[in-house]
């Protein structure tokens, strides 16, 4: 897809009528987010490459930074895409155990040496917890946070439970692709994003922030800054990254253009497309897939309402920032039945 101009340093705005939206329709959004979703701090919407509608809660600006959740799942995606990419990986089915030999006592069963990263990237890896559509899992993440060795405790967790194939959505594991992206190009998550995602796509550079305790706040909290982590320096690899909503935007931006970022490629099509290929579990690589009515819909999600979705068709990206509630109200219906139908044109 040309584009006549790419947020390089700077998002465009535009008038959303002059981009071919409904502005009646996009006007809803005010009263639907001040009733419906007051937990939302910062929302961008991104049609044909301009910024169409921008909203935030009036102790926020676009400058801040916010804890994305599990939106740091689908980063991660991208990194081991681009780790492969560029040759640092060879493939998502390596065998998980083989970037831990320090980890491998030699009792360990058949099926946990069978576990690829393709078993993580698409949530299918077994682990002694079980997950229900819409009720949550019961994940140990809080005493994950109290170990000396992320790495381990969750490598003990690694295939004590159902066999590989089946879909069981865990956090945990998704820190183990953080630890492989580090053991394979020598660089934390956080350094590696840097210098091969956020740098590129003009997304703020990441500082390193030192942990000096691992406290609920700390690492799920108010405390939490940058991109959090664990006590053997390896990035979180399933929550923990800080991002503003309009880099979230850009995330999103990058794959709404198959990986082209002003003409250069950054991850290539060929990942994007088998990252993101619609599937029984509508679950990609650590991304969330949705069809209705012939439209497809991608997201990375998090806690609270995080969010961001692009969807092709309508050339559209809707990234969301949000305070993490106990309750948060689903904000694909927000989607579905305001933006997406105020597009047009």
């Amino acid at each position: 897809m040309r584009r006549d101009y790419w947020p390089a340093t700077e998002w465009r705005t535009q008038d959303p009528a002059a981009l071919g939206m409904d502005t009646e329709k996009l006007s809803e959004l005010e009263s639907i987010l001040k009733a419906q979703y007051s937990n939302l701090t910062g929302i961008v919407v991104v049609h044909k490459g301009y910024i169409a509608y921008e909203k935030y809660d009036s102790s926020c600006d676009p400058n801040d930074t916010y804890h994305v959740a599990s939106v740091t799942k689908s980063i991660i995606s991208a990194l081991i895409g681009i780790a492969i990419d560029t040759g640092y990986i060879k493939s998502v089915d390596e065998k998980v155990m083989d970037f831990f030999p320090e980890y491998d006592s030699g009792a360990i069963d058949i099926q946990k040496r069978a576990i690829t990263l393709r078993h993580l990237l698409t949530m299918t890896a077994p682990f002694p917890f079980t997950w229900k559509p819409g009720g949550g899992v019961q994940e140990p993440l809080d005493r994950l946070r109290r170990q000396k060795d992320w790495i381990k405790y969750t490598l003990d967790l690694l295939g004590q439970k159902g066999r590989p194939g089946t879909f069981q959505y865990c956090t945990a594991g998704t820190h183990l692709l953080s630890a492989i992206i580090t053991r394979t190009t020598g660089k934390s998550a956080r350094e590696f994003a840097n210098e091969r995602l956020f740098g590129p796509v003009g997304m703020k550079v990441i500082p390193d922030f030192i942990m000096k305790s691992f406290g609920l706040e700390d690492v799920f909290g108010k405390n939490l800054k940058g991109w959090i982590q664990d006590p053997n320096g390896n990035s979180t690899g399933g929550w923990g990254l800080t991002l503003t909503p309009r880099d979230m935007a850009r995330f999103g931006f990058l794959y709404l253009n198959g990986g082209i970022w002003d003409d250069k490629q950054i991850i290539s099509k060929a990942w994007i497309d088998e990252s993101t290929a619609m599937n029984a579990n509508k679950y990609g690589y650590l991304w969330w897939l949705d069809e209705e009515d012939g439209i497809f819909a991608y997201f990375a999600m998090g806690d609270g309402g995080n969010a961001i979705c692009w969807i092709p068709d309508k050339d559209l990206v809707v990234a969301i920032a949000s305070k993490i509630v106990s309750k948060p109200r689903d904000i694909w219906p927000l989607i579905k039945k305001i933006i997406i139908p105020s597009v047009i044109n």
